[in-house]
């Protein structure tokens, strides 16, 4: 399987939690040593490449690999919460992208 040479987040900066995405995004390039590039509202990227609901709509953020071999691949559609507090977690982000690049690079 190809390398992970891109991490890309597609986001909204309206999004509550535009911060949350972008600072998973930054340290899971930083721990893969891959280029971060973060891209503004790409509905088109997004449903081509992310998960869309029945309508074929997609939402943001999402987080995405870009492979060596120019396939784009999805890391993250929906941030993780804690199941006790209800509020974002960001070890379980991180955790459960740690885990989709595991699966993607095998």
């Amino acid at each position: 399987m190809p390398k992970i040479s891109k991490v890309i987040l597609d986001t909204a900066e309206h999004h509550p939690l535009h911060k949350d995405w972008l600072k998973l995004a930054k340290a899971l390039s930083q721990e893969l040593g891959a280029e971060l590039e973060v891209i503004s509202e790409d509905y088109v990227f997004a449903m081509e490449h992310g998960e869309t609901d029945d309508l074929g709509m997609a939402w943001l953020p999402q987080l995405f690999a870009r492979l060596e071999d120019g396939s784009v691949r999805l890391i993250l559609s929906r941030y993780p919460f804690d199941p006790h507090s209800a509020k974002p977690n960001e070890q379980l982000a991180l955790e459960e992208a740690r885990r989709r690049v595991q699966e993607i690079s095998q």
